[in-house]
């Protein structure tokens, strides 16, 4: 199903495949499992409270639960954690990376600095999982593998929360374990964390990457954006087109683009966001020619009546 597509000087040049669950109606194929990718982490947040991590400050979820950009702050945050647990950069088996942001790139590498694994976006979650492995005696060589009790106890966590079984298990691209969720689950799983009692640890995760998107993503990116603009909206983008919200009493969005085209992603999101009855702001794809915008990549409206349940 296109629901997406680029334009460029009044010409639709390329279109988007894809599927999206909606509060509002969905469509598309919303009970097939995909990978969810990086919009599962915080959903394995809350496996690692319920398995016993204990934070050393309660904004650390956010981080834990993000792909971060690897500005300083990021990277100062991922080392406290290991710290705290009386690990050190080392203990991470994420592979290693140079900061997302460009910003941050350019300025380690000006300073000399090559590859690290505290810079890969995922250093947050490992960070996490490795501080929860401390806490509990767990073995830390191989905290990544699906059979180790710490990944055990993620994917308990990740089913329970989403209201279905996990059909598959893939390597995600820091190395530790991508559960198979549909875009129905995974949309179930958000509502549960916006709607949570105060204090649980469902809410705990929501809370704190509210409060502190900017360790959810990055300087200018699009969850920051979001979360910061939207009060109590919730939202975590993940690899391959995949992001999912969730608003207390609107409701939540999962989206999935079938090609994994990143670009589609957001204004899909803000269509359906609108439809949802929420003020969004103005984040958008622009095409450029010649270096000024000519066109925009812009959400395809649905021509028929909604598929699929009101309710995750």
């Amino acid at each position: 199903m296109i629901i997406a597509e680029v334009v460029r000087s009044g010409f639709v040049e390329s279109v988007h495949h894809g599927s999206v669950f909606s509060s509002a109606g969905s469509r598309g194929d919303v009970t097939t499992p995909i990978f969810p990718r990086s919009s599962n982490k915080p959903l394995q947040t809350v496996g690692l409270l319920r398995a016993g991590l204990v934070p050393r400050d309660d904004a650390d979820l956010a981080l834990i639960s993000g792909s971060h950009f690897g500005e300083a702050f990021h990277v100062r945050r991922v080392r406290e954690i290991l710290d705290a647990a009386g690990l050190t950069d080392d203990a991470l088996r994420c592979p290693t990376s140079l900061p997302l942001a460009e910003d941050a790139r350019d300025a380690w590498v000006r300073t000399g600095g090559g590859p690290e694994r505290v810079l890969m976006n995922c250093s947050g979650k490992h960070a996490g999982m490795l501080a929860t492995c401390v806490a509990n005696d767990w073995p830390l060589e191989t905290y990544r593998d699906p059979a180790h009790p710490l990944q055990k106890a993620i994917t308990e966590a990740v089913a329970d929360l989403a209201g279905e079984r996990i059909t598959a298990v893939g390597v995600d691209g820091c190395g530790a374990p991508v559960l198979a969720l549909s875009l129905t689950g995974l949309a179930r799983a958000f509502e549960r964390l916006v709607s949570a009692e105060p204090g649980s640890h469902e809410r705990r995760v929501a809370d704190e990457m509210r409060a502190h998107p900017e360790l959810v993503a990055g300087t200018g990116a699009d969850d920051t954006l979001l979360m910061a603009a939207v009060p109590g909206l919730l939202a975590k983008g993940g690899a391959e087109g995949v992001v999912a919200v969730a608003v207390p009493g609107a409701g939540a969005i999962t989206i999935k683009i079938d090609d994994g085209g990143m670009r589609a992603r957001t204004p899909v999101l803000l269509k359906e966001l609108q439809r949802l009855g929420v003020d969004t702001p103005r984040i958008g794809e622009l095409v450029l020619g010649g270096g000024e915008p000519v066109g925009e990549i812009r959400a395809v409206s649905m021509a028929s009546p909604p598929l699929g349940g009101t309710s995750p």
